[in-house]
């Protein structure tokens, strides 16, 4: 026989923990998020979050299905985060600028949690809310719907790639950040033009360039194909 679907009021604590807190999905991924912060990722667990809200670790399991559920909990809670601090202007590329800046400092913002989801597909309502805002942009701008679809996949992985790749750095110790930002202005920087033509003609620039991200310069690229994908579709009247 099926277990009765338990609904989401039902399932909420009402009594206070330990700590006279009243648990909700809310409190739980704000607190997940801290664990992360200050543990990284293999320092969230059932037990580490029910220590630090003050109740027994099974207790977290009527709120999310388990310890994925959770994960996928944290990563929209970033999504919605990026999407409330955006405000739409009507200009498409502008819009489109703002909120990959937006997803893309929302995830840098917590860095272990980054590297954690980035790479998750949530199904859940701000995630969605963010999808639904991206088609809607590029589809108001007067993009058919296949250039659409493709650009959006293109626009949020690369939003999310860029995401995980700067935080993995963000997430090093200081030392280690330190030594790998330093190597283009060492270990690069004293390669011989002989071998190295290219490097030894490029390193100060890459000393310049590298250790920031690269991900406003790649969405400005990717900006400019949109534009020459509405350029194709106004000039054959679709």
């Amino acid at each position: 026989m099926p277990k009765p679907v338990v609904r989401d009021e039902a399932r909420r604590r009402r009594r206070p923990t330990r700590q006279g807190t009243v648990l909700s999905e809310a409190l739980i991924v704000d607190t997940a998020l801290r664990l992360l912060r200050e543990h990284g990722g293999g320092g969230l667990t059932a037990r580490r979050l029910g220590l630090a809200l003050g109740a027994d670790p099974s207790t977290l399991y009527r709120y999310f299905a388990g310890m994925d559920d959770l994960t996928r909990a944290i990563g929209d809670e970033l999504m919605g985060r990026a999407l409330g601090s955006w405000a739409a202007t009507g200009r498409w590329r502008d819009d489109l600028r703002a909120l990959g800046l937006a997803v893309h400092a929302a995830y840098l913002a917590h860095p272990q949690a980054a590297v954690l989801t980035a790479s998750r597909v949530t199904g859940r309502p701000r995630e969605i809310a963010v999808d639904e805002t991206i088609l809607g942009i590029l589809r108001g701008a007067g993009l058919p719907d296949e250039d659409a679809a493709r650009i959006y996949h293109t626009f949020i992985d690369q939003s999310l790639a860029f995401a995980a790749l700067d935080a993995g750095a963000l997430a090093l110790t200081e030392e280690s950040r330190t030594a790998d930002e330093g190597m283009w202005a060492t270990t690069y920087a004293r390669l011989p033009a002989s071998s190295h033509p290219h490097i030894a003609a490029t390193a100060p620039l890459l000393a310049r360039r590298m250790p920031h991200s690269a991900y406003p310069g790649a969405l400005e690229m990717l900006l400019d194909h949109t534009a020459a994908r509405l350029r194709a579709a106004r000039a054959a009247g679709r």
